[in-house]
């Protein structure tokens, strides 16, 4: 029976092993190596690093400083997530059970992406952008197109044309519709149903994400409607002993953010073990 059962090792999830081993409580932290931050070429708006740190490496620096207090990670899925009768909890990690007496999540949220011909190839140059809390001020006064549909798209659009005035937004649901996209020494270019063609120097995905949120919303968690869920002051969830940090919770969706809910968790959580 663990403390706890960390179920990601993204930065939120990292961030409360590494409180929660401090702590010396006994964890289990299981991850599926999809963490939405090691698609990060390089953030410089993480605190602490003026010439950024790209996603890989500062969960490289996560891992080992969880490795210092001797908190281990476990490779693999968790599949299935009960709440036994004495308020504990029981999952499942690719066939093997395991019981834990709270649950952190922290498997936050996958990145809604075009359907056009050659968006896997210009995605791998770095040029492909998501966030533009994160990027915005990094496009200033340059060449921005916007992939985006409905709500969404036109209010990151918005967001955006503070930092340019040379922004382009092309719905995905409404036309002349992309068709084909690639890129270059000298931007993006992207082709046009009506057989225009436009270039960019950065484009952005604005079609939001998907949350992975399904192991608690079979336990009944309360959520928002794109699947976030609704947490109180501490990060549980209307689940008892349930928690979640990260961009699988209600809110703004930044490292920063992470790591701060899950220090709140894990303090929570270590807090309510001992009866305080």
């Amino acid at each position: 029976m663990f403390d706890c059962l960390i179920v990601g090792a993204g930065p939120a999830g990292l961030t409360a092993a590494i409180y929660l081993r401090r702590f010396l409580r006994s964890i289990c932290v299981v991850d599926s190596n999809q963490s939405r931050a090691r698609r990060i070429p390089l953030s410089r708006n993480y605190p602490g690093f003026p010439e950024g740190i790209g996603g890989e490496e500062l969960l490289a620096r996560l891992r080992a400083q969880l490795g210092q207090f001797e908190g281990a990670i476990t490779e693999g899925t968790v599949t299935n997530l009960q709440r036994a009768a004495d308020g504990s909890f029981s999952a499942e990690v690719d066939g093997r059970k395991l019981a834990a007496r709270t649950v952190l999540l922290a498997t936050g949220v996958v990145d809604v992406e075009p359907d056009i011909a050659g968006y896997a190839q210009v995605k791998d140059s770095g040029l492909v952008r998501f966030c533009p809390v994160c990027d915005g001020f990094e496009c200033t006064d340059q060449r921005v197109g916007i992939l985006g549909r409905g709500a969404h798209g036109m209010r990151e659009f918005e967001f955006i044309r503070q930092f340019s005035d040379r922004v382009t937004y092309i719905g995905l649901d409404s036309g002349p519709k992309p068709v084909h996209i690639s890129c270059d020494h000298g931007g993006i270019g992207i082709e046009l149903e009506d057989g225009s063609a436009q270039r960019f120097d950065v484009v952005y995905c604005a079609l939001g994400c998907k949350v992975r949120s399904t192991l608690a919303l079979e336990l009944g968690a309360r959520h928002d409607e794109q699947g976030g869920f609704v947490v109180d002051a501490h990060q549980q969830t209307s689940v008892e002993g349930l928690y979640a940090a990260g961009d699988v919770v209600s809110g703004l969706d930044q490292l920063t953010v992470a790591a701060g809910q899950a220090a709140i968790a894990a303090t929570a959580i270590h807090n309510c073990l001992r009866g305080a």
